[in-house]
């Protein structure tokens, strides 16, 4: 480069050694609880490992085998009920009580609490309460639709029932997370927008309809692939509440991987459980990012 008639020897790049210091043990964490146990499952889903022999070479025996197995099938096909059923009625609910609390009401600070602490409480801890309110003889969900006449309910011992048992106990826990997040989105939304369209004749359904829910696109976009992730990876609340059942009503595919791998040591069938149940969810994740329109920061000047 020439300036001032002389040239200037081209400047190189310094390394910030510091900075690769600082999150080298975050790519480390990822490397050695992450990257290398997703290798290792892959390598065992090829094996007929089951904790006591040396693994051997199967082929595609244990992914042919899930294609047979009509237990599989049905994990996955309630997995799939419970992502649908908790996923659409937690971004609704969620985004109602965002509104709602994001007024000047009476008493907002402790509705937001009071909301959000289930979401960090434990989920052994959750799922012992709501067994308890569904207890079909003690329960108090069932002496309350007592006092209407209803006769008592077997919630978690009713295939017809059990699943929504479960769906509903999970939106509970879940729904303050999505609150949350839908708060801190209405929060980020210039108030300008609301004051020119207050002027503009608009009422407050049309605002929400035309400012509020188009600005709250990446927020929703965040959450929907953070609830189908959640998700598909359901387990406690299915294993401490029906087990599974009754049967196989409530079983899931990664309730199904605890089964095959820790009770009947099958591990490099479960391995392959788990990739199959990875790669939907790494595809469903890729759906989301390419129509989920994501990258719309939809920025007001």
């Amino acid at each position: 480069m020439e300036t001032d008639g002389k040239i200037r020897p081209k400047q190189r790049l310094s390394i910030d050694y510091v900075g690769y210091a600082m999150i080298a043990p975050g790519y480390l964490i990822y490397f050695l609880f992450i990257f290398i146990p997703l290798i290792v499952g892959v390598y065992y889903s090829f094996t007929n490992y089951n904790f006591y022999s040396t693994p051997e070479f199967v082929g595609l025996q244990n992914y042919t085998r899930l294609l047979q197995d009509a237990l599989f099938g049905k994990a996955m096909y309630n997995t799939f009920i419970y992502a649908l059923f908790t996923i659409v009625p937690q971004l609704f609910l969620g985004l109602i009580l965002a509104v709602l609390l994001n007024g000047k009401l009476f008493g907002r600070v402790f509705s937001r609490a009071s909301i959000y602490i289930p979401n960090v409480t434990s989920m052994v801890a959750v799922s012992m309460i709501w067994l308890w309110i569904y207890d079909p003889a003690l329960g108090i969900l069932n002496r309350m639709i007592k006092v209407f006449g209803v006769d008592p309910i077997q919630w978690l011992y009713n295939p017809n029932t059990a699943m929504m048992a479960v769906v509903i106990m999970s939106i509970w826990k879940s729904l303050g997370y999505t609150m949350i997040v839908y708060l801190a989105g209405l929060q980020s939304i210039p108030s300008s927008l609301y004051e020119a369209a207050h002027m503009d004749g608009a009422s407050k359904i049309r605002q929400f309809f035309s400012i509020t829910i188009p600005m709250l696109k990446p927020t929703t976009f965040f959450i929907l692939v953070m609830s189908c992730i959640n998700s598909f990876m359901v387990f406690e609340q299915v294993n401490i509440m029906t087990a599974g059942g009754p049967l196989n009503s409530t079983t899931t595919v990664v309730h199904q991987i605890y089964l095959r791998g820790f009770q009947d040591f099958q591990m490099g069938y479960a391995s392959a459980m788990a990739i199959v149940l990875f790669l939907i969810t790494l595809v469903i994740t890729l759906i989301n990012f390419k129509y989920g329109n994501q990258g719309d920061d939809l920025d007001v000047d």
